[in-house]
């Protein structure tokens, strides 16, 4: 099996660039441009494999992707390779609109190209995963949960952008026959986890006594799903999925921000000996514009259809991401001390 895999090289990239590698034993062409917040490192562990290559790229770059398409002729091809991060989108949402839409539009057209002159055994096969995000559906209030039917109500450049790619990728399918299928996820968080992340930065700025930044009251909440059974699911998926249906990939790990953070503060309370708790640190901020209140998935598809279960709750996988931190400061510290250092991003102070 041959498996491109835009972006590649960042959080939730590496993470499933790995388990392909090492789990699947996949053939695997790693496309990423490697902005801010891709990092080689992350996939130290399968850099030398004999089935992994790096191609440095910009999705948005149409003749490298059909190049690239034409030499190594994928299977499936997985599309991550995005900007993610909510506050840059509010204060630069130029890079989401071109990375996001056009760049989404560039490998689908690249797709388009390379799959029409497949062989129809060859061609029935084939599959592109889009992976998008459940912001795509706006905020949900004290109940209910995101189903693939909910209505799109992006509330940030950031998700609108993916909302927006989310609609190119299924018209590929409706307009083209392009067999697509398109995943939306709750929030993850795991190792190799970017530190301007909620989860990332509350762990490193609590190491370094800096203060815990909380937007607002800390009452928004989201599902949280663990990086690593993301990647299982986005495998399962691209393999199994059916051309032209959208699967939920989230956790059933709904959590306030504020409890999260206490959560991390607590963990560290009981590795390091302080005379003060970590807590003490947290400090509440004016909030984010347009803060979506809570995020919650129904899985319940992709569960009963493909018959993945998430391995990991939030307290198991929660434990398992802080000693993370702790254990491998050769990857975070380089990140914090040339790249960011754990600042506020995307205030707005309007016009």
């Amino acid at each position: 099996m041959r498996i491109l895999v835009t972006g590649g090289a960042g959080f939730i990239g590496s993470a499933l660039v790995r388990h392909l590698v090492s789990e699947i034993g996949a053939e695997v062409l790693n496309v990423d441009t490697l902005t801010y917040a891709g990092n080689l490192a992350s996939l130290k562990s399968v850099e030398s494999a004999p089935n992994y290559q790096f191609l440095r790229a910009d999705i948005c770059d149409r003749a490298r992707m059909r190049e690239a398409f034409a030499s190594f002729r994928p299977d499936i091809v997985m599309h991550l390779a995005a900007e993610s991060h909510v506050d840059r989108s509010i204060s630069g949402a130029d890079d989401f609109i071109q990375t996001n839409i056009v760049g989404t539009f560039s490998l689908l057209d690249a797709a388009r190209h390379y799959w029409d002159g497949l062989d129809a055994r060859y061609k029935s096969d084939f599959r592109f995963l889009h992976v998008s995000t459940d912001e795509v559906y706006g905020s949900l209030g004290d109940e209910g949960l995101f189903e693939e039917t909910t209505p799109y109500d992006p509330s940030s450049p950031y998700s609108a952008s993916k909302a927006a790619s989310d609609h190119l990728a299924i018209a590929w399918h409706r307009t083209y026959g392009l067999p697509v299928v398109v995943s939306n996820c709750s929030n993850n968080y795991g190792p190799f986890h970017f530190p301007e992340k909620l989860i990332p930065l509350m762990i490193l700025n609590a190491l370094e006594g800096k203060p815990l930044p909380v937007y607002g009251n800390g009452a928004n909440v989201r599902d949280w799903l663990y990086v690593e059974d993301h990647a299982r699911a986005l495998f399962t998926i691209a393999s199994r999925g059916r051309p032209g249906e959208k699967y939920n990939v989230g956790g059933r790990n709904e959590r306030r921000n504020i409890d999260v953070v206490h959560r991390i503060c607590a963990i560290l309370d009981g590795v390091y000996d302080n005379k003060e708790p970590h807590a003490r640190l947290i400090t509440n901020v004016t909030d984010r514009p347009g803060h979506d209140a809570r995020y919650a998935i129904d899985a319940s598809k992709l569960e009963s259809e493909l018959g993945w279960k998430a391995q990991e709750t939030f307290e198991t996988g929660i434990e398992k991401t802080v000693h993370w931190y702790l254990e491998n400061e050769w990857w975070w510290r380089p990140l914090r001390e040339k790249v960011y250092s754990g600042e506020r991003l995307g205030v707005f102070k309007g016009r």
